[in-house]
């Protein structure tokens, strides 16, 4: 059983193909981690077991028959509970959303995995709304971090990169806003992709607006772009989706990253003070891939934090989010939401305006940065996961989220595509990652280049 929740997805469809395992199999093996490790890094708020298996019988017979349904038939999947599951409620971590409901809808991307048969093992822990990097919530409490549980998961797609990280399935979905699966995948040891805005349909459209993404949280590059390949269809619910994917995102990880011109910059012009261990082991990843053949330049973005422009984009996101609470209602929010929504409830239209005049300045500069480099590598984050249950670490002087985030926020004003390889650990053992950011639509270019690192053992495949 441990063995099975070792296996990347694309490992499993081998084993499907070949007989040597079962969908009902590796679902049992699954389901019995997330029990496991629910009591000490709570990463779910349910799980569907009898549902799950239900579905993996169906997808074992398929096989059997030699007739999956789709590329995903049979694999356990997770959903972080920001997204519709039909069937399931979805609460976004917040006691005031009444459970009590149709909930007969799947989310565009949910709906896609369905269609290719794979098997939904439950939803995922998140911060309410979504609304921090890291996980934890009126409704569900703390999520912990699997290789450290006295430290945060991250956030907000925390209770999938823990899931993920720990065998309790291969593949999970998350949402990203500001850094929501690329910040706990870096804290958790995993890969994540926030694709370029539009590449997966959204459906409710977020508050957040255009800021919000939905991507794959894997073992590794390979899985995400089997993942992608999926869920990167369009969806007619969604006005702003793209249109078909010009090929397949697995064919494409082939050809490695030989001939690239990537800038490296370790501190966005010595605007972000990172920690010493991350700064060395994504140095190491940067000089392995001069050694595979990248044209290495240590240069720096045009760009100035756009932390300001960012907070207003986000916190009139929020006063959105419970613009119809009642005031008694909104004594259930978590104290640091309620805050951020009086401040954007503050926020006149003109303002609103003026960050969106910074966001468009921000993609034009970030543009033109790409007409001259086919990759920016960045650390994911200047530090490694801190205590459990804190918005920021002890003793860093931040007042938010954002301020210990400053590499990830800026890609999603830009909608650029963006991921993050695990590249080594701390004194502690905790993991360290590397972000990986290409032009609009070049979302296979950076899982290309994630995919030769893994290849050239940077970081294990499947770790």
């Amino acid at each position: 059983m441990s063995e099975l929740t070792e296996l990347t997805a694309v490992r499993l469809l081998d084993g499907y193909r070949s007989g040597a395992i079962g969908p009902v199999e590796a679902t049992r093996a699954a389901l019995r981690r997330a029990e496991e490790i629910q009591p000490e890094v709570n990463a779910f708020v349910r799980l569907f077991a009898g549902e799950a298996l239900e579905r993996a019988a169906a997808s074992e017979e398929r096989w059997r028959r030699g007739e999956p349904r789709g590329l995903l038939d049979g694999v356990p999947v997770t959903v972080k509970d920001i997204l519709l599951l039909r069937g399931a409620p979805t609460l976004k971590g917040s006691r005031t959303i009444d459970p009590a409901g149709r909930w007969d809808e799947d989310a565009p991307s949910v709906a896609r995995l369905r269609e290719h048969g794979a098997v939904f093992l439950g939803k995922t822990t998140t911060p309410e709304f979504g609304w921090k990097g890291v996980t934890d919530s009126p409704l569900s409490g703390i999520t912990r971090n699997p290789h450290d549980p006295t430290r945060t998961a991250g956030g907000s797609s925390g209770g999938a990169a823990a899931a993920v990280a720990l065998g309790a399935g291969p593949l999970a979905l998350g949402t990203d806003g500001g850094g929501s699966v690329r910040i706990p995948a870096a804290f958790c040891g995993i890969f994540a992709l926030k694709p370029t805005y539009g590449r997966v349909p959204l459906y409710p459209a977020s508050a957040f607006g255009t800021l919000a993404h939905v991507g794959p949280m894997t073992r590794d590059a390979a899985d995400a772009a089997l993942l992608m390949d999926v869920i990167g269809a369009p969806d007619s619910r969604d006005w702003s989706a793209l249109g078909p994917a010009s090929g397949s995102f697995s064919d494409g990880l082939a050809g490695g990253v030989r001939g690239l011109r990537v800038a490296y910059s370790p501190s966005l012009g010595g605007q972000v003070r990172v920690d010493p261990a991350v700064a060395a082991a994504v140095r190491r990843a940067v000089e392995r891939l001069a050694g595979l053949g990248a044209y290495v330049e240590e240069t720096d973005p045009d760009l100035t934090d756009p932390v300001e422009a960012f907070h207003a984009l986000w916190f009139a996101g929020a006063a959105r989010v419970v613009q119809h609470l009642t005031r008694e209602r909104r004594e259930l929010l978590d104290p640091g939401l309620l805050e951020i929504c009086g401040a954007g409830a503050r926020l006149s239209a003109p303002d609103y305006l003026a960050a969106v005049d910074v966001r468009m300045d921000l993609g034009r500069r970030m543009g033109r940065f790409h007409d001259t480099y086919d990759l920016l590598v960045t650390p994911t984050l200047p530090v490694t996961a801190f205590e459990a249950g804190a918005e920021v670490p002890q003793g860093s002087g931040h007042r938010r989220w954002t301020g210990w985030t400053p590499f990830t926020y800026p890609f999603n004003m830009t909608q650029q595509p963006a991921a993050t390889v695990p590249v080594g650990t701390d004194a502690c053992g905790l993991p360290i990652g590397l972000q990986l950011v290409a032009a609009r639509h070049r979302d296979a270019l950076v899982l290309r280049a994630a995919h030769a690192l893994y290849e050239a053992g940077v970081t294990p495949a499947g770790s």
